[in-house]
């Protein structure tokens, strides 16, 4: 018996779960369609992430002073040259 009760509640809890992921979904498609879904601001912005680039290819500036100059952390650095690359092979930059 004790089992059988357990095992209603964990299928209760299992659709409740569903039914708040779908409201969560329904939602940001709403906010996406208004356009206020934004994500988390960029660090640096476009023209920093050129100017980082220029500055990386001189060779004159290690990734560590890259960071420093531009106060963001190594990773930053790392994305931010990536993302350069990847619009310099599309064309974009």
């Amino acid at each position: 018996m004790g089992r059988l009760f357990f095992n209603i509640l964990a299928t209760f809890a299992e659709f409740e779960a569903d039914l708040i992921r779908m409201r969560t979904r329904e939602g940001m498609a709403v906010a996406r369609a208004k356009g206020k879904l934004r994500g988390k601001k960029p660090k640096l912005s476009d023209r920093q992430q050129k100017e980082l680039r220029r500055m990386y290819d001189t060779g004159d500036y290690s990734i560590s002073d890259l960071a420093e100059v531009f106060s963001i952390s190594r990773p930053t650095v790392y994305r931010a040259l990536s993302r350069t690359a990847s619009m310099f092979l599309s064309g974009s930059l």
